[in-house]
């Protein structure tokens, strides 16, 4: 069996020193345990995808710069009848975080959200009153790596509707309130393997910023959460992640629960350098996926 290794054209706001190439590390453990794998670029019009009896996604980390092209790629992929990993379905349901609103409608614990439609007039006021906060978080819909992402306080309203307002223009934007545990405690990230929990780890941003990942100042730290949070962070994958190979639960613990900020399906980095058996759980974790087929 060939399968394609998804990947991307690397760019250098993508890249953080001394954060593990995760991505190259795996290809290799997984061809030295005899996976035919093949690493290719998503958006190369020279890649022959007939050639492959699967398409694994791996780091496709620009997907959301050309959306468009995303989904006509994953449309073409499914038309040719070659299976994804993960599967189309839930692929293109994560890529937009409307999302967030059918988890929440499931009943499980989301941070609160609110939805400024593409091209709609906004008043963020609403927004403080309605979630009660004096400040807010607002990121595009379609997004990753914190691209347009803001922390807006009740006092610079006027200023940041002024950068949103031809930013809403052109798509859509999520709004939630600021959740201070996220400085103090940091954003969790749980990982899943063929629907069973791995490994976890603790993302903090730097000293007055908010934002998480590690080209903007952020810090990873490895710690064992709770087994009643490991049960929680079960429940969205259970749920949402069926038949998925990789899941990363992103969330915040609130009072001693666990609240989603981010269900990850499509191309998380899944800090598997950060347990030791990481590399291995993700190589018997394809085998077992696919049913020892591959």
């Amino acid at each position: 069996m060939k399968i394609a290794y998804v990947c991307y054209t690397t760019q250098e706001k993508y890249v953080t020193p001394g954060l593990e190439d995760e991505e190259s590390i795996l290809l290799q453990f997984l061809l030295q345990r005899g996976i035919n794998l093949h690493k290719v670029i998503w958006n190369d019009p020279a890649v022959n995808w007939q050639e492959y009896d699967r398409v694994l996604l791996k780091s496709p980390w620009d997907y959301h710069e050309n959306i468009s092209a995303f989904y006509n790629w994953l449309d073409n992929i499914e038309a040719a009848g070659i299976p994804l990993i993960n599967p189309y379905a839930i692929v293109k349901w994560n890529t937009d975080k409307h999302y967030l609103q059918d988890i929440t409608a499931a009943g499980l614990p989301v941070i609160p959200s609110a939805i400024i439609k593409k091209g709609a007039q906004f008043n963020l006021h609403t927004y403080f009153e309605h979630f009660s906060t004096s400040q807010l978080i607002v990121k595009p819909c379609i997004s990753a790596g914190a691209k347009n992402t803001f922390t807006v306080p009740l006092s610079e309203v006027a200023d940041y509707t002024a950068i949103l307002t031809p930013l809403v223009q052109e798509e859509a934007f999520l709004v939630q309130p600021y959740i201070p545990e996220i400085a103090t405690e940091g954003e969790w990230s749980f990982i899943f393997l063929d629907g069973k929990f791995s490994h976890s780890v603790v993302k903090k941003p730097k000293a007055g910023d908010f934002r998480v990942q590690q080209y903007h100042g952020g810090t990873v730290h490895v710690e064992a959460p709770a087994a009643k949070h490991i049960e929680s962070a079960t429940a969205y994958v259970q749920q949402f992640a069926k038949d998925c190979l990789y899941a990363r639960v992103d969330g915040v613990i609130i009072k001693e629960e666990l609240s989603l900020m981010e269900l990850e399906l499509i191309e998380p980095f899944l800090f598997l350098g950060s347990h030791p058996e990481g590399y291995e759980n993700y190589y018997k974790a394809l085998k077992s996926y696919q049913h020892d087929t591959i």
